[in-house]
């Protein structure tokens, strides 16, 4: 058994030996969620790995925009064989600015430009570039090669079958990018501690760095916490279609302010509640894990 499959085994037997001690904060969590018309899942990892809690962990949520991560990860990983460059200059046409997009790029850029790879890589995580996510799978031969990546890595319950594009055609085709909670939450566990060096050193503090700087969902998973507290996270966000929000989504790690980390995934799904109440569910599910743990340390 390797390593990632040992460490997945020890945090699903943890939500078993440690319900008893987070049990307040899950009792916390469903009382945000009690009155929600949404389908909500929640992953979290803190203390030293030591605890675990999940709510509706099997659950297959569309991830919108959380799979730009991944992307990247594959992305740097093509990069760490040598096969393409951070510096690499990639030139965007006129013809490549989709209209009706969410893309910072297209905005600065209305005529086109010339970026890197590792500019287009920022684009698309901090700023979540819709336009720059295509242009990266282009680059690497399409979804297939990010699954491909997922697989070989041993990273499970993470299905990346469309781009960007497509999903703009099609409401449905969302669905077929999905995720369970746990496993955006185990996949940044590994990223972040590189097991198994999964990049080389380079790109992994690339991409943290990158998204420690995500300028999107300020009032989700950072939006109750302390001012400067160090949150590296993506965001996904659908469209409205009859009332229904397919998708509001975070995940990423928090520092607490002893430097311990909490691991968080936050999917809302299915929502009838208007975007402020799809955010703040976010934002209230962080701060009950921020006040448990912190209160903690005060604590000991």
């Amino acid at each position: 058994m390797i390593k990632n499959e040992l460490l997945l085994l020890g945090l699903v037997l943890t939500v078993v030996c440690a319900n008893a001690q987070v049990h307040s904060l899950k009792d916390r969590i469903q009382d945000i969620l009690e009155t929600k018309n949404a389908e909500v899942g929640v992953s979290v990892v803190a203390n030293d790995y030591q605890d675990t809690l999940i709510i509706n962990g099997n659950i297959h949520f569309p991830m919108q925009s959380v799979f730009k991560f991944p992307i990247a990860l594959t992305v740097l990983s093509e990069i760490d064989k040598g096969k393409i460059s951070l510096e690499q200059k990639i030139r965007i046409t006129k013809k490549d600015l989709s209209p009706d997009t969410w893309s910072p790029i297209k905005k600065r850029f209305p005529d086109g430009t010339t970026l890197t790879i590792g500019q287009i890589i920022e684009y698309t995580i901090s700023q979540s570039d819709n336009i720059g996510c295509d242009i990266l799978l282009r680059l690497i031969g399409g979804t297939g090669t990010v699954e491909t990546f997922l697989r070989t890595n041993h990273f499970t319950n993470i299905s990346i079958k469309a781009n960007e594009e497509q999903m703009h055609k099609d409401w449905d085709i969302q669905y077929q990018n999905w995720a369970t909670p746990p496993a955006i939450t185990d996949l940044l566990i590994h990223s972040y501690n590189n097991t198994n060096h999964l990049l080389t050193q380079k790109s992994h503090d690339f991409i943290w760095k990158v998204m420690r700087g995500t300028t999107t969902g300020d009032n989700r998973l950072k939006g109750q916490l302390p001012k400067n507290t160090v949150v590296a996270h993506k965001t996904g966000t659908s469209g409205i279609n009859d009332g229904i929000t397919a998708a509001t989504n975070d995940a990423g790690v928090i520092t607490l302010p002893d430097g311990q980390l909490i691991f968080i995934s936050v999917f809302v799904a299915n929502s009838r509640e208007n975007a402020e109440t799809n955010e703040k569910i976010i934002a209230d599910i962080s701060k009950s894990v921020w006040d448990y743990y912190t209160k903690s340390l005060l604590s000991n």
